[in-house]
């Protein structure tokens, strides 16, 4: 008995630590432009209540690096854009810039990255962009001559807008008008172990394209899927879309070895009478499904079996942004500390729980099926038997004439079709969410003549 506790208790730390290297993945974005923020230390308070481990700011705000001390939590700092033109043109201007905003911080405010500027290629501006790169250069000068070479890692962050092609993924290139510049900014990373710094925004996808199939697309929702007509691989989502087309741009230009970042993606909760796509609904489908997706550790079909580092837009709402209404919408918790809406960023709902040891006369069967939970929607059991049946199982079994056609209604229907998914999937926790709609359990569902595939959790 004692042994068996002892297996047991090793299992569980096991679960435990794969879940905290799973959310090392996981950070977010932390703005300021907003006049009603909580002080920064309820806001370090807050995040070390939660899972996200990593969180970016616009700036080096000394109060937030400050109360960011000593929590374990990994930071990345920004140059503005308007920093550029002095720290390109002067080498004293990064070593000014880093003894001001990391020196008095680090380590105990763990600094992993400094991004020189925002978005600078889309801004069109040519000055900047050719300064962009002897800017970065003198930033990581200045953090060798500090004795943080290698430490703190040099980048930038850019648009979707640097691809002239993303769709589909295979065909991703760099804008031939940014060729140049993109070479010589990978070159640099390439030499100094940093990585290529991108916003996805399956959001402006959708806007662009807000067809029903579109955004069950970007919501990681049940689809049909999308074939990539250059490899014929099948992308269930827009956001491994996105991110594999930077891939493929990179591994085009010769950078095959450069780790890509997601600086930011997010989707808001509420925007103007004339946006398409904000709601409650879909920012808790797309902002809860990446986090499941990047928790899975599954990573994307050309980047396979690791997760992308991925910062969430947004910790809170700003305010003080100017643009359409959802600009000001990305946040997920008020500045009363309370969610907006819940996507298991709580520490408590991803430990995980002891179970009662089962007593000798407990015979479990081994055996699972997957199943909807109650109180889910027609219209969500409907996607998801499309997507199951579409996935290539037999859905005869619940056609006319089939075993198990009646009863003819749809929850019965998508019970059969999501458990036949499962259990050919290989009965993976993560074939049986269903956009959360669906769950594990042991009680076999098969009736009268229906026999319902059962397989080992």
């Amino acid at each position: 008995m004692a042994f068996s506790r002892l297996i047991f208790l090793c299992l569980l730390l096991q679960a435990f630590f794969l879940i905290a290297r799973s959310q090392s993945f996981i950070g977010i974005n932390y703005g300021l432009l907003a006049d009603n923020l909580p002080p920064p230390a309820a806001t370090a308070n807050l995040l070390q209540s939660t899972s996200i481990q990593k969180v970016r700011l616009y700036g080096a705000d000394p109060a937030v690096l400050k109360a960011l001390a000593n929590t374990g939590i990994r930071i990345v700092i920004g140059a503005a854009n308007s920093d550029i033109p002095a720290l390109a043109s002067d080498p004293n201007s990064a070593t000014q810039w880093i003894n001001a905003n990391i020196l008095p911080y680090y380590p105990a405010s763990k600094i992993i990255i400094v991004t020189v500027g925002n978005e600078v290629l889309l801004s069109g501006d040519q000055n900047l962009i050719s300064q962009l790169l002897p800017a970065m250069q003198n930033m990581e000068n200045a953090l060798k001559a500090a004795s943080l070479g290698g430490k703190v890692k040099v980048s930038t962050v850019h648009s979707m807008a640097v691809l002239s092609q993303s769709d589909p993924p295979s065909s991703g290139l760099f804008n031939p008008s940014y060729q140049d510049t993109m070479r010589g900014l990978l070159q640099f990373q390439r030499e100094n172990g940093s990585p290529l710094a991108i916003n996805p925004y399956p959001f402006f996808a959708y806007q662009s394209d807000p067809r029903p199939e579109t955004l069950a697309f970007c919501l990681f929702q049940p689809n049909s899927g999308r074939v990539d007509s250059g490899n014929g691989i099948i992308y269930m989502n827009m956001f491994d879309a996105q991110v594999d087309a930077v891939r493929s741009a990179l591994n085009a230009m010769g950078f095959k070895d450069i780790e890509i970042l997601v600086a930011e993606t997010g989707w808001p909760y509420r925007g103007d009478s004339n946006e398409v796509g904000p709601s409650i609904e879909n920012a808790r489908a797309y902002n809860g499904n990446l986090i499941a997706h990047l928790r899975s550790l599954v990573g994307t079909p050309l980047m396979p079996g690791k997760s992308v580092d991925t910062y969430l837009f947004a910790l809170y709402d700003e305010d003080l942004k100017p643009g359409p209404g959802s600009e000001r919408a990305f946040g997920l918790f008020k500045p009363d500390l309370s969610m907006i809406y819940d996507v298991g960023f709580s520490k408590s709902s991803l430990t995980p729980s002891t179970p009662k040891t089962p007593s000798p006369s407990a015979k479990p069967t081994g055996a699972v099926w997957c199943m909807p939970k109650s109180g889910v929607s027609d219209a969500q059991l409907q996607a998801s038997l499309d997507y199951a049946c579409g996935q290539g199982i037999d859905c005869s079994p619940i056609q006319p004439g089939g075993a198990c056609f009646d009863p003819n209604t749809v929850v019965s229907h998508a019970a059969y079709a999501m458990n036949l998914y499962y259990q050919n999937s290989g009965k993976n926790s993560w074939n049986c969410d269903f956009s959360q709609t669906a769950a594990l359990t042991s009680k076999n569902p098969s009736y009268n003549g229906c026999l319902y595939p059962g397989g080992g959790s």
